[in-house]
Parts: C-alpha cells; sequence; structure tokens
C-alpha cells in the first residue's frame, strides 16, 4: 500500500542530507557538542528570522515554556491563564513550576484562544496569560496586552507557528515566547529541542541563566536553575531546515489551498468545516484541520488509516477532561467551544512535499469513510 503520512520526515530529512552530515562533522570535529558556534549561529539566524532581539535555544519546547514564564516572574502559587483545547506540555509547564493552570475556552471557528474569556478568568493571583498560537496560526495576543493589568504577563506559547504573523507581528515581538523544534514542527530537529524568543534583554538573559544551572559562567550560579540547553547537532539541523523554512511555509498554504478547494462540495454538503483563518493572519499551516460533522470522527480516523492514510487527532480531549488535570476542578460543559471542537477535528496529512494527487486521494478517501 502507497502511504500517505501525517507528516513526512522522510522527505524533509531528504532535502537537507548532504548539509546536516557535513555539520555533523563540523561538530564532531570540534567536540563542541553542547552549545558552542553553530548554537549561536543558530540563536541569531533565528531571531533574525523571526524579528525578534534575542533567541536562547533551550533542550525543548516544554522547557522553553517554563523558561518564559519564569523569567516573567511565575511562581508557586501564582495562576497561569491557558486555553482548555492545548497540547498538555502546555499546562504541564504551569505546574512545574507550582503554580495554578485557569483554563479559559477558545473561539467557535478558529479554536484560537478567546481572548475576552481569557480575560474574564484572570483573578488577584493571575500572573500570566499563555495565548497558544494553534495549528500555525497566532492568537490575538493584542487584544490581550491593551486590556491586561499591568501586573499580568503574556507568555505565548508558539511551538507551532513558525514563521507566522499577525497584522505584521511576530511572536515574541513586545513580549516574551516559547516555540519547540521537535520533529514534525515546520522547523523541527531530529530530537527535542526549543528556544525563547523576546526582545526583552533582560528577560532573555534570565532564560539563558536558568537554562544554564542558574549562570552564564561556569561554575557561577546567580539565580536557581536546572539543565535546558540547544545542543551542537540539533542546531545544525535547524540552520539548514531554517534556510529552506520560507519556502517550506509557502508549499503549506499552496497545498492548505488545494484541500479548500478539493474540500468545498463536502463543504457545502455540511459534511465538513473546513478551517478558518483569523484576519490579519499569515497562516504557516504546521496542521491542517478539518471537523466532521454528523459522523463518528473516530470511526472515520480508523478508516482513513486502513487506506494508508495518516491522519490524526489534534487533541483529542480538552485539558480539563484529562486524568492528569481532574484536580483543577472544572467538568464537562464548562468550555464548550473546546469540547465541540475536540469531539469533531481531525487532522490531515500536510507537509511541503505533499503531492496534489496524494490530497485528492485523503480526500477521496475522506468522502467514502463519511458517506460510509
Amino acid at each position: 500500500m502507497n502511504r500517505i503520512p501525517l507528516v513526512d520526515l522522510k522527505a524533509a530529512h531528504e532535502e537537507v542530507a548532504d548539509e546536516v552530515r557535513a555539520g555533523f562533522e563540523r561538530i564532531l570535529a570540534d567536540t563542541a557538542f553542547v552549545g558552542g558556534e553553530e548554537v549561536r549561529c543558530f540563536e541569531r539566524e533565528y531571531a533574525q528570522f523571526g524579528g525578534v532581539a534575542h533567541c536562547v535555544g533551550v533542550a525543548n519546547g516544554t522547557d522553553a515554556v517554563e523558561l518564559a514564564l519564569r523569567a516573567s516572574g511565575v511562581g508557586v502559587g501564582d495562576e497561569v491563564v491557558v486555553p482548555a483545547n492545548t497540547f498538555i506540555a502546555t499546562v504541564g509547564a504551569v505546574a512545574r513550576i507550582g503554580a495554578r493552570p485557569v483554563l479559559a475556552d477558545c473561539l467557535p471557528d478558529s479554536h484560537l484562544l478567546d481572548p475576552q474569556a481569557a480575560l474574564d478568568a484572570v483573578g488577584p493571583a493571575t500572573r500570566a496569560v499563555v495565548p497558544v498560537h494553534l495549528y500555525g496560526q497566532l492568537a490575538d495576543v493584542t487584544a490581550l496586552t491593551d486590556r491586561l493589568p499591568d501586573r499580568v504577563r503574556v507568555v505565548e506559547d508558539a511551538a507551532q507557528c513558525q514563521g507566522a504573523t499577525r497584522d505584521g507581528r511576530t511572536p515574541g515581538s513586545g513580549s516574551i515566547a516559547a516555540t519547540s523544534f521537535y520533529p514534525g514542527k515546520n522547523l523541527g530537529a531530529y530530537g527535542d529541542a526549543g528556544a525563547v524568543l523576546t526582545d526583552d534583554e533582560e528577560r532573555a538573559g534570565l532564560v539563558r541563566a536558568i537554562a544554564n544551572h542558574g549562570g552564564v559562567a561556569k561554575y557561577r550560579h546567580d539565580v536557581p536553575g536546572f539543565n535546558s540547553r540547544l545542543d551542537g547537532l540539533q542546531a545544525v539541523v535547524l540552520r539548514a531546515k531554517l534556510s529552506r523554512l520560507a519556502d517550506g511555509n509557502a508549499a503549506r498554504r499552496a497545498a492548505a489551498a488545494r484541500y479548500d478547494a478539493m474540500l468545498a462540495d463536502l463543504a457545502t454538503a455540511g459534511r465538513v468545516v473546513l478551517p478558518a483563518t483569523a484576519p490579519g493572519n499569515v497562516h504557516v499551516w504546521h496542521l491542517y484541520v478539518v471537523q466532521v460533522a454528523g459522523a463518528d470522527r473516530d470511526d472515520i480516523v480508523g478508516k482513513l488509516n486502513a487506506e494508508g492514510i495518516g491522519a490524526g487527532v489534534h487533541y483529542p480531549a480538552p485539558v480539563h477532561l484529562t486524568p492528569a488535570y481532574r484536580q483543577l476542578g472544572y467538568g464537562r460543559g464548562d468550555f464548550p467551544n473546546a469540547e465541540k471542537a475536540t469531539d469533531r477535528i481531525l487532522s490531515l496529512p500536510l507537509y511541503p512535499q505533499i503531492t496534489p494527487d496524494q490530497q485528492q486521494r485523503v480526500v477521496n478517501t475522506l468522502a467514502d469513510a463519511i458517506r460510509g
């Protein structure tokens, strides 16, 4: 069976294989395994790409969220407002600090954090709000920063939106943002990696110190910290892929537009709901997420997978309905938009190298699965 993966990591590797091999040889020759020139170059290049003054490479995206929160003054006993429909790592980073996640609902169309719901969730103990830039487009950060009290910081979870903008604004510009370079991201490493992005020199320096056992010099520990450093081998991969990221994002946008056209009949018939792009957003389509209506979503996923189509669900349960966070005290019905979405969403294969013929096969198989 000719399989169509959800994400084609093999095709992505083939594009950069020679460059990565040469870079690995440099690392081995210099024995620059942790930090080093490759990491410094990547940080400088990604900051320039992302339109921010500072990029600090770290070990993974979860650490990046935690470090950005810590550098923003979040500590034990504080509250942090987080979307109910995010990946569990966002709330995990909050909990790891000893802060309490406070959930807010998403918008019904884009599934991005509802700014008014987030503002309504702010209380006396709130120290930060974490808008998650879901599926490849930015949440409305400006609607938060314009109305939040001065004591409440915005810390962006930008793990899915490398290269995206909203009204010309990039993640971390004017605030602080965390991103992930997990292999399946638009900019993916060959293992775990992440970064914190900001224009704030003081917070960038604090992130760098915390992630290096509390100091930027060996055996100097100015603040409590832990170990979360980007290694040179991953920086080689990220530099090679970064030079191709803009073109890859453009290819994703073209593929998303093709899906929109191919799925138009199913959408008109009310069988699927196409993904919505919020006004002002330049979407980078980390994921192409439709909603299926009047059908069993899990059954459809099974039928697609059985035909070699790598469909998936991001994410099958909102945070408050996962066993790990039942202690937050929420119940079913508290976040209706998030709950409705997680019952219906379906991610279709999307990556820069996907062909129109492959997409047509995905759509035809989806149509057959919906019809039963």
